[in-house]
């Protein structure tokens, strides 16, 4: 877009200008049984709308260990994770103001060892585990539907 706007998240124009910020994020998965992967999908706290645990910086934390923490404050998981992040989507974040922020979110993959019933955000978000294709289908971010399709581990 030359326009010096971009329309992507929500459909809101943002100034071009804007500093793109970033978020560190899991993709939280499991094999029940076996079977085919599943991923689990959380909702965001103000919009409902179903996203991957996310999270921003954490001072004396790598990259994958935020995402980690924000794994079991958001969606009351824990597991192995990578060191390596397997892909990055943008997003538009909308800030208290209603001012719209450019983000980037390195994605990293967290096998799911063990759920909770109890976790910080247990009262504030939903939770449901689905497959890929699925996920892909309920997730508003066209890069994060690309990364969720992508996911090995789908055939079983």
């Amino acid at each position: 877009m030359n326009s010096g706007m971009s329309s992507q998240g929500r459909g809101r124009p943002r100034p071009s200008g804007a500093q793109r910020l970033t978020q560190y994020a899991v993709l939280a998965w499991r094999r029940p049984g076996g079977g085919p992967v599943e991923i689990l999908l959380i909702t965001s706290r103000e919009t409902r709308r179903w996203v991957i645990p996310k999270g921003w910086p954490i001072k004396g934390l790598k990259p994958y260990q935020a995402a980690v923490r924000e794994a079991w404050e958001e969606a009351g998981v824990e597991g192995r994770a990578s060191a390596r992040k397997i892909g990055s989507f943008d997003y538009d974040k909308r800030l208290s103001g209603g001012q719209l922020q450019p983000v980037r979110v390195e994605v990293y993959p967290l096998q799911v060892l063990q759920q909770h019933d109890d976790w910080p955000e247990a009262h504030q978000r939903e939770r449901r585990w689905v497959s890929a294709a699925e996920a892909a289908s309920l997730v508003d971010e066209p890069g994060l539907a690309q990364l969720l399709s992508a996911f090995p581990g789908q055939g079983g």
